[in-house]
């Protein structure tokens, strides 16, 4: 059976030197490209910057979202990375706001990032960015059950409702470049919304 180019990576181990260097030469030239542009720059400047030609950029990145993936993986890796050390913090909830806030920010880095990240669909391995949302969502599902164990985030909340949330606060910071506190502010509200109601005070008599 032929193999689906248009969602399978091209294997790095398999690459010659020259294609490796023109790998390394296109995703440094995207993550340039999508800081400076958005995740929308055009696939063509960054072939040409790059040196080589679109038809190369195809071959290593058969579409857009391909592209962000594999820049985005930097970033996943240091995510993933992060919640591992904060698995075992003695503040479930402070963990949680942490990793929480580590996701605005690189999630911010590329401006057009988080909107993708929010319209990919969440049980879709099938697509580059798709895959990304697996481990990000076991990351995060993680440190949310501690929290709610420690009755800091009340129970019901899901961790595909609190990465919507993340990635919309990301969003709102990217379109507010003036305002740097926005997303801190956002942040506190979201996990204010999500602390335990306390019980209602009975109505006086």
């Amino acid at each position: 059976m032929a193999r689906d180019t248009a969602t399978t990576p091209v294997p790095r181990r398999a690459m010659r030197a020259d294609a490796r260097r023109n790998y390394e030469r296109l995703l440094a030239e995207a993550r340039a490209g999508f800081a400076a542009h958005g995740t929308d720059a055009s696939l063509e400047d960054i072939a040409r910057r790059a040196g080589v030609g679109i038809g190369t950029l195809y071959r290593h990145f058969p579409n857009r979202q391909a592209l962000m993936s594999a820049v985005f993986q930097d970033a996943l890796g240091v995510l993933l990375d992060r919640a591992g050390e904060l698995a075992e913090s003695a503040n479930p909830c402070r963990a949680l706001v942490d990793w929480l806030r580590a996701f605005v920010t690189y999630a911010g880095e590329y401006r057009g990032l988080s909107r993708a990240l929010m319209s990919a669909p969440r049980d879709d391995d099938t697509s580059p960015l798709g895959r990304c949302n697996a481990p990000l969502r076991a990351a995060g599902d993680a440190l949310l059950c501690r929290a709610q164990q420690a009755g800091a985030v009340r129970e019901g909340v899901s961790v595909d409702d609190l990465l919507q949330l993340t990635n919309a606060i990301a969003l709102a910071s990217e379109q507010s470049p003036e305002d740097p506190e926005l997303a801190d502010r956002l942040l506190a509200l979201t996990l204010k919304g999500l602390s335990p109601r306390p019980p209602a005070t009975p109505a006086e008599p």
